[in-house]
């Protein structure tokens, strides 16, 4: 299957032949496994201290006082220790020496990766992830190695010519505070998740700082990357380099 390749102006320079990859089966199931896999192992563990609401000096009065034989701290007589008083310890605090880690085979995880990537290759399933995708020409976009290697102000030309700008103006709109706890706990911002630069050393600085784009080297491509939650379809451009580098891994 071949499709075409575009220039920094946004214009047809050629053709070239998608790697056997894209044509392959697309299997949500073993997408959405790799997908969990990848983000159970990236949880960082946390816990209480063992210890703590237990450094107190404390000491049961014994029975037959008429009083509950809960700890009582030495000074003052107030109740500690136990879960179920005021200023005791957690009955069940999260431990850290739980693993979140998951494991899935190789074979797997490679073949998840090879889904997901002939999925970037179906327009239906891209447009069904929420992509806003009227003026993209194919899918999946190729363009040239240097299309993005100069400066941010150089790249809208070359977005707009290719269709992108709807759909990197979603993801700017898109964007919102979070509402409840998780603004206090390193997860201020919603961000919805927009174009998939995939070139063949990770880098491209006209765009990386767009709303909602990541950027990455061809050989570091992910499940995860190409089907962000687990959903296929999401919009990639592909350098022809990168290309090179799929073919040369999956074939």
């Amino acid at each position: 299957m071949s499709t075409p390749v575009f220039d920094k102006a946004g214009k047809k320079s050629g053709d070239i032949d998608l790697p056997t990859v894209f044509t392959g089966d697309v299997r949500p199931d073993l997408v959405r496994k790799a997908v969990k896999v990848a983000q159970a192992n990236k949880r960082q563990r946390y816990g209480a201290n063992p210890v703590v609401g237990e450094r107190h000096a404390t000491r049961s009065i014994g029975k037959g006082k008429g009083a509950s034989r809960v700890p009582r701290l030495t000074q003052g007589g107030a109740a500690r220790l136990a879960p179920n008083v005021v200023g005791g310890r957690r009955a069940h605090p999260p431990s850290a020496r739980k693993d979140w880690a998951l494991k899935i085979n190789k074979k797997e995880r490679r073949l998840a990766i090879a889904s997901a990537l002939a999925a970037t290759a179906q327009a239906d399933l891209v447009n069904a992830r929420g992509h806003k995708t009227d003026g993209v020409q194919a899918f999946p976009l190729v363009v040239e190695d240097d299309a993005f290697s100069g400066k941010a102000k150089d790249a809208q030309a070359t977005l707009a010519a290719l269709g992108l700008e709807a759909d990197l103006a979603r993801a700017k709109l898109g964007r919102n505070e979070r509402p409840g706890m998780g603004k206090l706990r390193g997860r201020r911002v919603k961000q919805p998740k927009s174009v998939l630069f995939v070139t063949v050393d990770g880098k491209a600085p006209a765009v990386r700082n767009l709303s909602g784009v990541d950027v990455v080297a061809a050989k570091d491509v992910s499940a995860e990357m190409l089907a962000p939650g687990g959903d296929l379809g999401r919009l990639t451009v592909f350098t022809k380099g990168a290309l090179s580098t799929i073919q040369e891994a999956y074939e």
